[in-house]
């Protein structure tokens, strides 16, 4: 599973060979969820309100790149990293 960025102790993840929709995983601490690229919105897991915070931001700020990495991974060609929040 291929860490795209890490920030404020909360890691990001995409994986290869995923289903639809285009989507992320969010790590923090033993939380995570799987957010949806184009929305933003949580598909499944859970992780506290002041992470997902920032992990939404994050993601607003990143969309366009979080986009191409999942095109990338669906030809399982190598991914890119992603700045961190800052």
């Amino acid at each position: 599973m291929p860490e795209i960025s890490r920030f404020f102790g909360i890691r990001i993840y995409m994986f290869y060979e995923e289903h639809a929709p285009a989507h992320f995983h969010a790590r923090y601490a033993d939380h995570s969820a799987s957010i949806e690229i184009e929305s933003l919105a949580v598909l499944a897991g859970a992780i506290p309100g002041r992470a997902l915070g920032l992990v939404v931001e994050w993601g607003s700020v990143h969309q366009a790149e979080l986009r191409a990495d999942w095109e990338r991974a669906r030809q399982a060609q190598s991914l890119l990293p992603i700045e961190p929040l800052r």
